[in-house]
């Protein structure tokens, strides 16, 4: 999946996303994979055009030094008007501030979604986005506590059910941003000055029941699955270190023990009740 973030909007899909302006910097972890724009070069147009002028002449000297040992002058000159073509354009590019192209749904382009295919979703909603940049930050703690968890679950399956929670939070928080217009337009056009007893009136009153039941749902929805990131993440950073604790106590406990002689006591049923915690909430998150 790729979860891509620029000042405007927020885009997570399952195939990669592109840049409609400036570049990128990505990072992947597991099967996620986030884009972010990088920084404009900060490079004026007249430092663009000095810095290609430079090239070029490069490119000229290097096609007169070529043609001395046999090779053709329209050579040199085809790869000297592309090599200044392309820094031209990279730099122009890299000049521009970083925006994610919005992917298009399979509606837009005329073609029917598969069977099982992954939706992309774009949030643009302040609250939206601020509710998935909290799933995210929360996902990042839960990645690291996986290496000192890797004898109890496996990070293939684990990896596949929070990048699905990731994705299932952002769909349904791009049905909360409808419902949210969905909402307004209703509240906008309340009643019109017409009697309650009116067609229309019920029929309007009857819609915005319908959308405000979805909202309450979708609210409880979206708060289940950040409260079990929230919770899986607390719980395996508690029990990394709580394992690094009883390392340290297991490890004084037996110097102790060697110096006056007494057995180092265990501390086995403490362990299997955080390790039954941690497995108990990747389950919750797979519910």
């Amino acid at each position: 999946m790729f979860i891509g973030v620029d000042p405007g909007k927020t885009v997570v899909s399952p195939t990669p996303i592109r840049m409609s302006s400036g570049r990128a910097l990505r990072f992947r972890s597991g099967s996620v994979t986030e884009i972010v724009p990088r920084p404009p070069s900060g490079r004026s147009r007249p430092d663009r055009i000095r810095i290609a002028s430079q090239v070029a002449f490069a490119s000229v000297i290097a096609g007169a030094l070529l043609s001395t040992v046999g090779v053709p002058w329209w050579i040199s000159a085809v790869v000297a008007v592309a090599l200044v073509t392309l820094v031209a354009g990279v730099q122009a590019r890299a000049a521009q501030p970083g925006r994610l192209a919005t992917p298009q749904s399979p509606r837009a382009t005329g073609k029917s979604a598969k069977a099982g295919h992954q939706e992309a979703y774009v949030l643009v909603a302040a609250r939206e986005r601020a509710a998935f940049g909290r799933a995210l930050a929360l996902a990042r703690r839960i990645r690291r506590t996986w290496p000192a968890l890797q004898p109890m679950i496996d990070p293939g399956d684990a990896d596949r059910g929070l990048t699905a929670a990731l994705h299932e939070l952002a769909g349904v928080l791009a049905q909360r941003q409808h419902l949210c217009r969905l909402r307004a337009e209703l509240a906008e056009s309340a009643g019109y000055g017409l009697p309650p007893a009116s067609p229309a009136v019920q029929a309007l009153a009857e819609q915005r029941a319908r959308v405000d039941e979805l909202w309450q749902s979708t609210r409880a929805e979206a708060n289940r699955i950040l409260a079990a990131l929230h919770t899986i993440a607390r719980t395996g950073e508690e029990f990394v270190r709580e394992q690094r604790l009883l390392e340290t106590a297991r490890s004084a406990e037996l110097a102790l023990a060697e110096l006056t002689s007494m057995p180092a006591a265990s501390q086995a049923p403490e362990l299997a009740e955080r390790t039954n915690a941690v497995v108990a909430a990747y389950r919750e998150l797979a519910r």
